[in-house]
């Protein structure tokens, strides 16, 4: 669990969602991660970075999307960050309730806050830190 943070940019392109895998395994092997916690960190940081690129910068290929993520005290922590207006989270429609149950989308912030240990959203929106615990 030690090293250098590992920090990624894409351009809002939605074909850039798929540079998230590799780089959560290059995260995995840089930290010495648990191979349990991938598919997690896989779903959730695909999640925030398809919002950033498609809600927060409008797929617009001129805004960046910017990853980091570094460990310590036990916690991987990543940072996705994008250029957009920023939205609300807690504003969003529960999509467990039933008239949003067969709404196409909409589930994204709900799985983050399930499956990380810590969700954080800064910056009026813009910015959420997800984070899991290693231990």
């Amino acid at each position: 669990m030690t090293g250098n943070a590992l920090n990624l940019t894409l351009d809002s392109n939605p074909k850039n969602i798929a540079e998230v895998e590799p780089f959560v395994t290059q995260a995995l092997r840089q930290f010495d991660i648990r191979e349990d916690l991938f598919g997690n960190m896989l779903i959730t940081l695909t999640e925030a970075v398809s919002n950033a690129i498609i809600h927060g910068n409008c797929a617009r290929p001129n805004k960046h999307v910017y990853i980091s993520t570094q460990c310590s005290a036990g916690k991987i922590h990543f940072l996705i960050r994008d250029e957009g207006n920023g939205f609300d989270p807690n504003a969003l429609p529960d999509p467990t309730a039933p008239e949003n149950i067969c709404v196409l989308g909409g589930r994204g912030v709900f799985l983050m806050r399930n499956l990380c240990d810590t969700v954080v959203f800064s910056d009026g929106g813009r910015t959420v830190e997800l984070s899991f615990c290693l231990s």
